[in-house]
């Protein structure tokens, strides 16, 4: 068994990460005076892998069906694993994404008992035709509700604006009719390509060592063999889908996101690309920036406004949005600064406070389990450092920054997705 260590002389912190026999990946950050801890198992599958050969044998699942599979994982035959926790004291939960699927807990004593949970049910699937056909009322009643929500679908619809072809483009729960062909025969197919060992991760933070988090797992964990998965993606054109996007909802003001569709290589961006673009996005749509702050002035924006940036396997997009009274010209808007900024490049002052900023959002997620614990999943499975991106902030230089403000934010590449009230 593998056991490296890796430090930093910025943040003067260590974790370790272990290579387990089992075929997992455990990493464990030990946070000397903490009181909590925080683990999370998560797994490389997500709503997006729903076509993929396994072992040379083509499989073609239903959209939803890894949200399906996390609903079910919590269930057994001798019954739930919140009822389990709640005699732990724990708080745990879960959640599916596009690209993952993860299974966490945070408790302030009882860790290895709460770790034994975690390890037994997400490695103890048990489905059956009655227990499938039961979920499918729950989750139907979940997806109508998102259908529901003005927030979640001004997002999506800029999805699936943006994208013609890849599955990024259809609700991670599915949608009614493609739940319903769900069965348990095809919740064990998936669960059985996906949720082995080689193709997950284990994350805990907090009051904890590695020969404590080890101890169980040497127990716990059970050994297989790796299986070959390859995703299968229609070829994804550069171009968006559509460049506006309109839905009604009853809200007394209009939504929008307005969303930049990136080219995407067969690996993810870089550590350091990942840092830059944090800085880059900070000058240029914080509340502190220029942009913003021409967009409130004019009343185009409110304090809902946010920026993100999403990624996964064959996607990546960098989305702003919230609340406006005329969408089209806040979109105008954003896309002017963006261009003013590819020509004059960002401005020193703008450089130096977002760098300051995001250095100092970074350093002080250390001081939470679960954010640290969360990162190192996502770093994990986007095969980047956490360490390493610390020292890229630090590091970073305006020429990196400008550099990487013309390789993405493609003004005439990009959906405007809105809703509107009903009149």
């Amino acid at each position: 068994m593998d056991i490296r260590t890796v430090e930093s002389n910025i943040v003067k912190d260590k974790y370790y990460v272990v290579d387990h026999p089992s075929g997992l990946t455990i990493y464990v950050y030990p946070k000397p005076g903490y009181k909590s801890s925080y683990a999370i198992f998560g797994t490389n599958y997500g709503s997006v892998n729903t076509h993929f050969k396994v072992d040379g044998n083509e499989v073609t699942s239903p959209d939803g069906i890894a949200h399906y599979l996390e609903h079910k994982l919590f269930e057994s035959e001798d019954g739930d694993a919140f009822a389990r926790y709640a005699k732990t004291g724990a708080n745990a939960n879960a959640y599916t994404s596009f690209e993952k699927t993860c299974y966490l807990f945070s408790c302030g004593d009882h860790f290895e008992d709460s770790l034994e949970i975690l390890l037994d049910f997400v490695q103890a699937p048990y489905f059956t035709a009655e227990t499938v056909a039961k979920e499918q009322g729950i989750i139907g009643q979940e997806i109508k509700m998102y259908d529901d929500s003005p927030s979640w679908r001004v997002m999506f619809n800029t999805l699936v604006g943006m994208y013609q072809k890849h599955p990024v483009r259809v609700d991670i729960a599915g949608t009614v009719e493609s739940i319903a062909d769900i069965t348990a025969e095809k919740l064990y197919e998936c669960y059985n390509s996906f949720y082995n060992l080689h193709n997950m991760v284990l994350c805990a933070a907090g009051n904890v060592e590695v020969d404590q988090v080890l101890a169980i797992a040497d127990r716990l964990l059970k050994p297989c063999e790796k299986h070959d998965v390859e995703m299968l993606f229609e070829d994804e054109p550069y171009e968006v889908g559509q460049a506006y996007v309109e839905q009604t909802f009853a809200v007394n003001i209009p939504m929008f996101n307005l969303g930049f569709k990136e080219k995407v290589g067969k690996e993810p961006i870089t550590t350091q690309q990942a840092a830059y673009n944090d800085i880059l996005l900070y000058a240029l749509a914080s509340s502190s920036s220029v942009m913003y702050n021409d967009l409130l002035e004019h009343e185009l924006i409110n304090d809902t406004f946010s920026y993100e940036r999403m990624e996964g396997p064959g996607y990546a997009a960098i989305l702003f949005g919230g609340e406006s009274r005329d969408p089209k010209k806040a979109a105008d808007v954003i896309k002017k600064h963006i261009e003013t900024m590819k020509t004059s490049g960002v401005p020193q002052e703008d450089f130096e406070r977002a760098k300051r900023a995001i250095y100092g959002n970074v350093i002080s997620d250390f001081n939470s389990n679960d954010a640290i614990a969360n990162v190192m999943v996502d770093m994990h499975f986007q095969n980047r450092e956490l360490f390493e991106y610390v020292d890229a902030i630090a590091n970073a230089t305006i020429e990196n920054i400008n550099e990487r403000l013309n390789e993405i934010l493609d003004t005439n590449n990009c959906t405007l997705s809105v809703v509107t009230s009903m009149r």
